[in-house]
């Protein structure tokens, strides 16, 4: 069976299977991440946006290593993907966040007194903070590692 996978790495693209690979593996740490620092299982979190180690950041991130690392530094292909990371950790980072956060107010909001419950609870987990992009950055950056 190892004989076949690394026969497919040869003939498929390493550096898409590299970033699946870091997002699909952030996304299961996550979920552990938070079944642990709960005591219970959340299985949204292995869907879900938001979260500890950003899988986002870790996909962006895998892929531009994985480009620098196969076709260079200097190379087109690693500075779009390069700007295109960037752009990723910012919404992460910024965006993203900001709409986590009214979402937390909107349904705390909408859970007052004032307020009767007609509307759905707005998803909280959305965006990230800093350490969990860091966290999911240097794990695709990890994982692009084991695929060059």
């Amino acid at each position: 069976m190892t004989s076949t996978i690394v026969q497919w790495l040869d003939h498929g693209n390493r550096i898409l299977i590299g970033a699946l690979t870091a997002a699909l593996t952030a996304q299961l740490l996550k979920f552990l991440i938070y079944a642990a620092s709960r005591r219970r299982p959340r299985y949204e979190r292995l869907f879900g946006a938001g979260g500890m180690p950003s899988s986002h950041s870790a996909m962006v991130a895998a892929l531009v290593f994985s480009i620098a690392s196969r076709y260079g530094w200097k190379s087109p292909g690693f500075a779009i993907s390069c700007v295109f990371g960037l752009i990723v950790l910012y919404d992460a980072m910024s965006v993203r966040r900001t709409v986590g956060l009214q979402s937390r107010y909107l349904n705390r909001l909408s859970r007052s007194d004032d307020y009767p419950d007609e509307t759905q609870s707005l998803p909280e987990f959305v965006g990230h903070t800093p350490a969990e992009v860091i966290a999911g950055t240097l794990w695709g950056l990890m994982i692009s590692r084991i695929f060059y």
